[in-house]
């Protein structure tokens, strides 16, 4: 019953936003060069991106806890599918999948610090499955100027009604396919670091 619940709270919230878009021509480019990406934002920014990059046929790596469970559901609802995994349970599996959907043309989504933190920490898989793929990560911000805080892990943020969304969308982070492990530091490093760049609101 979660689900049901859920997506109609957030489609409320969402035709109710004010989006403010910034960096939109690394996203073009991509698009126009038909290459697909490995979308990358922050586990306490779900539902300001869901919302922006629904009905793009996007494929989501959810955890397979109980939270996955109806997350998964709420995500399929606007337009995203789904592999289930994650650092702690299935992640190797999952990677392969992603890897699958990406030489498929599919474009992909990770939280980097998902499914448990540490919060705005980026974990190496990302950066791994850049490499592995030859495709880059689309790092994206994004910041309402009024909202509330969740008092979990993640510090998820919820947009108030009639908020502005600014959502960041930075240069694409290209990992070389034959990356050394100080390659693959650094690449997880700039990517750490430009999901935490400041966000003007």
């Amino acid at each position: 019953m979660i689900p049901a619940l859920v997506w109609p709270v957030v489609e409320f919230l969402g035709g109710t936003y004010h989006w403010q878009t910034i960096g939109q021509e690394h996203l073009d480019r991509l698009a126009e060069a038909r290459r697909p990406f490995i979308l990358a934002f922050w586990h306490g920014r779900i539902l300001s991106n869901m919302l922006y990059f629904r009905d793009r046929g996007i494929v989501a790596l959810i955890s397979e806890n109980f939270d996955g469970e109806w997350i998964t559901e709420v995500c399929r609802h606007f337009g995203f599918r789904a592999i289930r995994g994650s650092t702690s349970r299935g992640g190797a599996r999952a990677l392969v999948q992603m890897k699958r959907e990406l030489a498929r043309g599919h474009s992909v989504l990770v939280t980097p610090d998902g499914p448990r933190g540490p919060a705005r920490v980026a974990q190496p898989g990302a950066v791994w499955l850049a490499g592995a793929s030859g495709c880059p990560i689309l790092p994206v911000r994004a910041e309402a100027r009024r909202h509330r805080t969740a008092r979990s892990w993640d510090r998820h943020q919820v947009p108030s009604p009639g908020a502005t969304v600014t959502i960041v969308i930075g240069p694409p982070i290209d990992v070389p396919p034959d990356a050394d492990d100080a390659t693959l530091e650094a690449k997880r490093l700039e990517l750490e670091n430009s999901l935490n760049a400041p966000v003007r609101v």
